[in-house]
């Protein structure tokens, strides 16, 4: 499940939109056995057998979300037979699959819609500080790396808000928080001079009554191909408080090419965090409220 992390975030927060997972290798099993949560849900070998279930699937998602957001080769024929069989297709990935000249004929032959969840909308702005006109507490979660579970974090902290009375909103930035709240932006998706104009846009276009919105962070401050993504989160969305999540066990950043980076100390992590509030917000003393930390290993 390494880099299905889409999927199991669907079965985890939408359960009830799950009619079945394609998994050849653990097919006749309940997803509950694998993955701890999800249960009633089937594994099935492959698309023909979901298409015999009753109700039968209206849609293939697209569960993974691998380094580069490539799509496999393998997963084509799978793709088109969907299609054929008039499912929509939703996606994730950098791919879209809307600029496939054959999926895109397909789709228009047989009615159905391709959603590309990663495309970002037209006529974002440059951000220019307007978050700071919100009057809900903005929070944003970052982390020590990547895949660390930032999401996960700030889909509990809503779900615990909103328990608790009050008015919360979850922005979206990724493809699997898109899915799962209906809408968003997927940063990492648009053009740099514009990430933070993006999350600006999120909390701009939040419910005016919410008393809290929780920014879903993206990459990490710390991590070589991906800081640019978190900063421009940190300086659009400008939050008043920040949630640092992180892996304990983890002593260099994430993935075989970047071991040759430390990651320092929790302390030395949260002062970097504040520091990088502290350029925009010198008056504000931007704080990392909470350390969520992701245990399994």
């Amino acid at each position: 499940m390494e880099w299905a992390k889409t999927a199991a975030c669907i079965i985890r927060y939408r359960p009830e939109s799950v009619a079945a997972v394609l998994d050849s290798t653990q097919a006749g099993r309940d997803v509950s056995e694998i993955l701890g949560f999800g249960r009633g849900i089937p594994v099935v070998s492959d698309l023909s057998e979901a298409l015999t279930l009753d109700p039968p699937p209206d849609a293939l998602l697209l569960g993974i979300a691998p380094q580069g957001g490539g799509l496999p080769d393998e997963w084509r024929p799978a793709i088109g037979k969907a299609i054929r069989n008039g499912l929509d297709v939703w996606s994730g990935l950098h791919v879209f699959l809307r600029d496939d000249p054959e999926f895109a004929r397909l789709a228009a032959e047989h009615g159905v819609a391709l959603h590309d969840v990663r495309r970002p909308p037209a006529g974002l702005p440059v951000a220019t500080g307007r978050a700071r006109e919100v009057g809900a507490l903005r929070v944003l979660t970052v982390g020590t790396d990547c895949n660390v579970g930032k999401m996960t974090v700030a889909m509990e902290v809503v779900r615990e808000l909103r328990e608790r009375g009050l008015q919360a909103e979850f922005a979206a930035t990724g493809q699997t928080g898109i899915m799962i709240e209906g809408r968003g932006i997927a940063v990492d998706a648009v053009v740099s001079d514009f990430v933070a104009g993006a999350a600006e846009r999120l909390v701009l276009d939040a419910d005016p009554s919410a008393d809290v919105i929780v920014v879903e962070g993206q990459g990490a401050l710390l991590h070589p191909g991906y800081s640019g993504v978190t900063l421009g989160l940190m300086h659009g969305a400008l939050p008043q408080a920040l949630i640092l999540c992180t892996k304990p066990e983890r002593r260099t950043i994430y993935g075989g090419d970047y071991d040759w980076v430390e990651i320092p100390r929790l302390d030395v992590v949260v002062r970097l965090h504040e520091d990088a509030m502290a350029w925009v917000c010198p008056e504000e003393r931007v704080r990392v409220a909470a350390v969520a930390c992701n245990t399994p290993g």
